[in-house]
């Protein structure tokens, strides 16, 4: 057998041959005659006037090109030679309902995109091995509301080819990463093993909640609170099945129309010269591109959250030799912009029940950023209040957790309160972070104190974020969609004197408008349970000593 094995010819593995470009100057220079771009100027929802269109403007630049698309763009030389774009689509899960798009395809779909990477007449592999010599990274991920693509990608020449006098200098991280996204946009290959890929991951991670006590009980509580709202939930291994590759290409490509995409970048870069560049490669995208996918008829205007039924207990026991217990306290809560569920808004609501507000609070409560510093407060201040109450005073847990789902285009959301306890204590856990919330409205109200530490700790957090490249791609996007009306160039210019402008009379009268009523709970407990036949072991453990990590097996 191994003198047979000997004999077999042998066939090299033909070589991949990396491209030091995916557009070409002559291709790039037929597009620009073909479909001559333009800058327009920006435009806002929130009352800023328009941004001029020749104009570089500070903290950022903030255009539209011809085709529709909108872009934001910031030089941060804090990250050096290093930069991050974000290409949003607004959509997400909710638009599989609204556009009639079989359960899961948009969110299989953009995996699908992601495990793939063909363009044109580049295979998978050349466009990896690109990315790879250009040391880009491509996060491709579809959320509730919207789908995102994240590049981080570096902002000097790379890809340079030859050495000594011979060198030939290859083109910029950022060049590389528009040329990239155009592709996508007007030449994206989909690929059945890419779907395939994609599947498998969404299967593996959707049994892998089912084995997690954190993953399961959270979905039930989701589950409850959402009345089985699938956009919100975990896609389960027979809708993920069920995707087909021409389900999730229409899906995918029906919201990459340049009239509804926004592009967000910053980095250590010379900002003329990357406008020079997105007027080239993006600029030059048809602004008819992927219209045969659209969805005609189709209304465009983002649903709320499900209305929530009265609050009730759920209990969840999963098999663990580890044994622990999660515990949770979930209910109503406004979107991160302030709107809630039934469309009325936090600065609404303030403005009603405070009857003796003056002119200033008026005018303060009026700014379009007042709802979302708000809740950025309050969602401090009960972190602080939970973790002060049940872990340092009362001692029932390793931690105790304040969240809000923070959609923002979607009206309404959920605050969701995680604790993490021994089985014995999860019940007493629970009531204490139910006591908290309650203090919080009533017994022991929001002090100036609270307020200030919290303000503190916000602006701090917000400065020290300013000085990442994904930090402002993220603030910058959205700031041009219609779809999240209140955040405009506003909301980060503002910022600081908006937070510092609050008062404890804004955030009571603002916590007023989350569902922290008794009978509004959700409240969930779950335990492990020891499997059957499991031998215990019985050796006494040594206390921890001094030095020794503290907490349980949840910490970070």
């Amino acid at each position: 057998a191994i003198r047979e094995a000997c004999t077999i010819e042998v066939e090299p593995v033909e070589d991949v041959v990396v491209p030091h470009t995916l557009v070409t100057p002559e291709e790039l220079e037929e597009e620009m005659k073909k479909n001559p771009p333009s800058w327009e100027s920006g435009q806002f929802s929130d009352g800023t006037p328009n941004t001029p269109a020749d104009r570089i403007t500070r903290p950022f630049t903030l255009r539209r090109l011809s085709n529709g698309i909108r872009v934001g763009i910031n030089q941060n030389p804090a990250e050096s030679q290093r930069g991050h774009l974000r290409l949003v689509a607004p959509g997400g899960r909710d638009a599989e309902r609204r556009l009639g798009f079989k359960s899961g395809s948009l969110a299989v779909g953009a995996r699908a995109m992601q495990e793939g990477g063909s363009f044109g007449s580049f295979t998978r592999e050349q466009v990896e091995l690109f990315a790879v010599d250009h040391l880009i990274m491509v996060e491709i991920n579809c959320n509730e509301e919207s789908l995102v693509m994240d590049f981080v990608f570096p902002t000097t020449n790379v890809g340079n080819s030859g050495y000594g006098e011979n060198m030939k200098l290859g083109i910029t991280g950022t060049e590389s990463v528009l040329q990239i996204v155009r592709e996508i946009l007007v030449d994206f290959n989909w690929e059945e093993d890419a779907l395939g890929r994609s599947k498998s991951s969404y299967r593996t991670a959707h049994e892998s909640l089912g084995k997690s006590l954190e993953g399961k009980s959270t979905e039930m509580i989701m589950d409850a609170v959402t009345s089985g709202d699938d956009r919100f939930l975990s896609i389960d291994v027979d809708t993920v099945n069920a995707v087909t590759l021409e389900d999730a290409k229409n899906a995918v490509m029906s919201q990459l129309r340049p009239k509804d995409l926004e592009i967000s970048v910053s980095g250590d870069f010379v900002v003329n010269e990357v406008l020079e560049q997105i007027l080239q490669y993006l600029g030059t995208v048809p602004a008819d591109a992927n219209a045969e996918f659209e969805v005609k008829d189709a209304t465009m205007e983002f649903d709320s959250v499900p209305k929530l039924a009265p609050g009730k207990h759920l209990d969840l026991e999963l098999e663990d030799s580890d044994p622990r217990a999660v515990a949770y306290v979930a209910g109503a809560a406004p979107n991160q912009w302030g709107f809630l569920a039934d469309g009325t808004s936090v600065a609404q609501r303030v403005s009603e029940a405070d009857k003796r507000a003056s002119d200033y609070d008026k005018q303060r409560r009026a700014h379009p950023l007042f709802g979302n510093a708000a809740l950025s407060l309050i969602s401090e201040i009960a972190n602080r209040r939970l973790f002060s109450t049940v872990r340092e005073r009362k001692q029932l847990t390793y931690d105790a957790n304040f969240s809000l789902t923070g959609f923002e285009r979607m009206k309404g959301g959920w605050f969701l309160v995680t604790v993490t306890a021994s089985k014995e204590k999860a019940q007493k856990a629970l009531d204490a972070c139910k006591e908290t919330l309650e203090a919080l409205r009533k017994s022991n109200p929001i002090s100036v104190d609270n307020l200030e530490s919290a303000k503190r700790v916000v602006l701090n957090r917000h400065e020290g974020e300013l000085r990442t490249s994904q930090y402002w791609a993220t603030i910058m996007s959205g700031i041009q969609e219609e779809s999240i009306p209140l955040k405009g160039p506003l909301s980060v210019t503002d910022f600081h004197a908006v937070i510092e402008a609050m008062t404890t009379t804004d955030l009571q009268l603002a916590l007023d408008c989350m569902g922290l009523e008794e009978s509004q709970l959700y409240t969930a407990i779950g335990k492990t349970v020891q499997p059957e036949g499991l031998v215990v072991d019985e050796i006494v453990k040594a206390s921890p000593m001094a030095g020794m990590g503290r907490g349980g097996a949840l910490m970070g």
